[in-house]
C-alpha cells in the first residue's frame, strides 16, 4: 500500500467526487482511477459508490478513513523529525478551531508561529461547535484544537488561554451608554442576532443574560457566523462579540461598549497527550509560553 494510494483516497473522500479530487492533486483523472482500483484490490473491497456526479464512502471506505488520516499523519512526523536538528523548515500543521477563537487569539499565535517557522504549512478547520473541536483532536485529525472553557476534555492536555473581553455591539442607530458601558440589564432587553445554541457566540449570550436573569429575545438565529456584524449593521439586532471582532464591527460603523459589569472569558488549547509532530510541539510551547496563557 503506497502513500500516495491513501492521499488519493482521502482527496477522493474529501472532495466527494474523483473530478474534485484530480483537480487539487493536479493530476490525470485516468490516473487518480487506476490508483484508487489498486487500493481496492489490495483491500479486498470497493472503498467508493457512485452517486450522480459524485461518491460517497462505503462502510469498507469509512471505517478506512481514520486509519488513512493516522497513516499519513505518522509519515509527516517522520518528516519533520527528520529536519529537527536543522530547525522546523517545513511540514504541516492541522488546527481546529472554533470561529471566535480563530480571529483572536488564534490569528495572532498563527502569525508569531509563521514568523520564526515560514516553511510550516499551517491548515484550520472549522468546527460544528466547541464539543466537536475535542472530538476532532481526540480522533487524530487534528493535532491542536481552540475550544471554549468548560467543555469535556477528558484524556486531553489542556492550556488555557489568555483571557479576552466581551462587547456589546449594537446596530449604528442604537445609542450608546453616556457611561461608555452598557450596564447587562439593559443589554438583555435588545433583540439578539445570534448563531444556534451550543455554539460559542450563543453560549456567550445566553451567560451574559443569565447574569440579569432574563430570557434571550432573539430576532436572527443565524448559522453563518460572517452574517452576524452585517445583520447588526442592517439593524436586525444587538450582538455579543470578542474585542477584535467588535472592533471590526465598530470601524464599519456599530456601536460597540463594554458590559458594566465586564464579561470576560477565555478559551483553552486541548491537545492528545501523547508525543507530537516538531510542528505542533513548537506551536504550543508558542502558546504556553505567551503573555496571560498557562496551565488551565
Amino acid at each position: 500500500m503506497e502513500r500516495k494510494h491513501l492521499e488519493y483516497f482521502l482527496a477522493i473522500a474529501t472532495h466527494g467526487s474523483f473530478t474534485g479530487a484530480a483537480s487539487s492533486l493536479r493530476l490525470a483523472q485516468p490516473s487518480l482511477s487506476y490508483a484508487i482500483r489498486a487500493l481496492e484490490r489490495e483491500v479486498g473491497a470497493a472503498l467508493f459508490r457512485r452517486l450522480g456526479r459524485g461518491v460517497v464512502l462505503t462502510p469498507t471506505g469509512e471505517a478506512l478513513l481514520e486509519p488513512a488520516q493516522q497513516v499519513l499523519r505518522d509519515f509527516t512526523r517522520l518528516q519533520t523529525a527528520a529536519q529537527r536538528v536543522t530547525g522546523l523548515v517545513a511540514g504541516r500543521l492541522d488546527i481546529v478551531a472554533v470561529t471566535t477563537l480563530a480571529v483572536d487569539p488564534l490569528a495572532t499565535f498563527v502569525g508569531a508561529f509563521r514568523q520564526h517557522y515560514p516553511g510550516v504549512e499551517i491548515n484550520v478547520a472549522d468546527p460544528e461547535n466547541a464539543a466537536a473541536v475535542v472530538e476532532v483532536v481526540r480522533r487524530g485529525q487534528c493535532e491542536l484544537g481552540f475550544t471554549e472553557h468548560g467543555i469535556d476534555t477528558a484524556g486531553l492536555e489542556v492550556h488555557k488561554l489568555p483571557e479576552e473581553q466581551l462587547f456589546a455591539v449594537l446596530p449604528p442607530t442604537g445609542v450608546a451608554p453616556g457611561s461608555g458601558a452598557l450596564p447587562v440589564r439593559e443589554f438583555a432587553a435588545l433583540s439578539m442576532v445570534t448563531t444556534p445554541a451550543g455554539t460559542t457566540t450563543r453560549t456567550a449570550v445566553d451567560t451574559v443574560l443569565a447574569m440579569a436573569g432574563a430570557p434571550a429575545r432573539v430576532a436572527v438565529e443565524i448559522a453563518h457566523r460572517a452574517a452576524i456584524v452585517p445583520l447588526v449593521l442592517a439593524g436586525a439586532g444587538a450582538t455579543l462579540l470578542p474585542r477584535r471582532l467588535a472592533e471590526d464591527a465598530a470601524s464599519l460603523g456599530a456601536v460597540v461598549a463594554p458590559l458594566d459589569p465586564p464579561v470576560t472569558r477565555h478559551g483553552v488549547l486541548v491537545v492528545p497527550s501523547g508525543p507530537l509532530s516538531p510542528a505542533a510541539e513548537a506551536f504550543k510551547t508558542l502558546v504556553t509560553d505567551w503573555p496571560s496563557g498557562g496551565e488551565d
